[in-house]
């Protein structure tokens, strides 16, 4: 079993706290948490894992991030699966000044830890041929997809921990979600055809 196997089984709940809200705090020392291949493993939280980024946009390229978020929309309605791979809940992209600068903040909620996902990350990208929106950010590596350990670098310097996470339905994956959701319309259906 892998190192972080090994974390994901150790934090993993109970078969019933899904039903109890719950909340993490996050610790603000690392030194004490299991060291995966690019830095620490941090816990599972009841939000799942995730992380935030945040860098200064090379001047005069703001336009590039919201044709790229087109893209992707394009994408997700054409392919409705092609991001499955990073396992993702949520992403949310926001892009504001900061002393008359513009700043890209990059929000992930997804069901691996940050070493898989990145990983996972920087292969779709590769297979798929396609560039980042990273690319348009002040300092990322140009060669990021030969060198992955760059891109991983890049968003550990750029990352914004959280110190609190909190979870409504804690711990739950996004697979286990959508099987509740095919488990629900299916007993619907059913209902509807015995009235």
């Amino acid at each position: 079993m892998s190192t972080t196997s090994t974390q994901q089984t150790k934090t993993l709940p109970t078969q019933q706290s899904w039903a109890k809200p719950s909340a993490k705090a996050i610790p603000k020392e690392t030194d004490h948490l299991e060291q995966g291949k690019y830095g620490p493993i941090f816990p599972k939280s009841p939000a799942c894992y995730g992380f935030s980024v945040l860098a200064k946009i090379i001047p005069g390229r703001e336009e590039v991030f919201y044709q790229y978020a087109r893209n992707i929309e394009q994408a997700v309605a054409d392919q409705p699966d092609c991001l499955a791979v990073l396992k993702l809940h949520y992403l949310r992209w926001v892009l504001f000044p900061i002393n008359g600068q513009k700043y890209f903040m990059y929000q992930g909620i997804f069901d691996t830890d940050f070493d898989k996902y990145t990983e996972d990350a920087v292969a779709l990208f590769t297979q798929l041929g396609v560039n980042t929106v990273f690319e348009n950010l002040e300092g990322f590596p140009t060669d990021w997809k030969t060198n992955p350990e760059a891109f991983i670098k890049f968003v550990r310097d750029h990352q914004c921990r959280s110190f609190l996470e909190y979870g409504e339905y804690p711990y739950v994956s996004a697979d286990e979600i959508k099987r509740a959701l095919k488990l629900k319309a299916a007993f619907s259906d059913m209902i509807d055809q015995m009235q």
